[in-house]
């Protein structure tokens, strides 16, 4: 009677046990122990503010009132987006800040397959009909900086929830851009203004396809606007964004902006 697979089994059980022995699961908003990795304690789960409809069919912020299917809001009617539809899981505060700070800033890539279950469920019209998912990218100095970028993380993690195609390739950041933080609407537009850019050679694989851009917040909409326009030069049918958190009109307080 072979015996290996118990062998492995008692082996990675007693690996698992000394893990969270010596690196007990702790909940990212508030440090307190917890049954599994990343998962959130019973006070910090409420403070999410999960993003529902009704929203506005464009940039799926929270409308007040159901105005019925495919209403937009007053900026969408007045500043029409470069994409197609943005999509986010939470509003970017408390809590959210916090998983976003960690994942960006603290190394938890951990978290990204969590957070990214939760940006599958807010945007679920958006991974319909096979699209190419391309994280917004960073530019090479800023990666070796960082080791790794945040929004590919959650990229890779939607397209692998939803069985979907990580394209990180198809979409290159060719400008090293000041960061966002301290930037009005306007300066980061500009900022980001030719910063994208499509290889040549991924520009067959991107014609007539719907792609889902994904970042980790929406603040503006800059930053995915000009990667958006990138890619519909580059003749992309359609592209939608997915974030995990969006800035909410009157929610983005000056100690915010570290985070972003």
């Amino acid at each position: 009677m072979n015996s290996t697979p118990d062998i492995k089994s008692l082996l990675s059980s007693g690996l698992n046990w000394t893990a969270d022995v010596l690196f007990p699961p702790a909940c990212p908003g508030c440090r307190l122990r917890v049954s599994e990795p990343a998962a959130l304690c019973g006070e910090c789960w409420p403070k999410l503010r999960f993003l529902e409809r009704p929203w506005c069919e464009a940039l799926g912020t929270p409308l007040e009132h159901d105005m019925g299917e495919g209403a937009l809001s007053p900026a969408a009617i007045a500043w029409p987006p470069v994409f197609d539809r943005a999509r986010a899981a939470v509003a970017y505060s408390g809590v959210a800040r916090r998983l976003v700070q960690d994942l960006k800033y603290r190394d938890r890539t951990d978290l990204a397959r969590w957070m990214a279950r939760w940006m599958v469920r807010a945007g679920a019209e958006l991974t319909a009909g096979d699209p190419l998912v391309v994280p917004v990218p960073l530019h090479w100095r800023r990666f070796l900086s960082r080791r790794f970028n945040q929004s590919a993380e959650l990229a890779r993690a939607v397209a692998r929830l939803e069985s979907l195609r990580f394209a990180p390739e198809l979409l290159t950041r060719v400008k090293r851009t000041r960061q966002q933080v301290g930037l009005g609407q306007t300066e980061r537009a500009e900022n980001v203004r030719g910063a994208f850019r499509v290889p040549d050679r991924c520009k067959p694989e991107i014609r007539g396809r719907a792609v889902l851009l994904v970042d980790d917040v929406y603040t503006t909409g800059a930053t995915v606007s000009a990667a958006a326009r990138t890619l519909k030069r580059a003749g992309a049918a359609r592209v939608d964004v997915l974030t995990f958190a969006r800035v909410l009109p009157g929610d983005f307080l000056p100690e915010d902006q570290e985070l972003i």
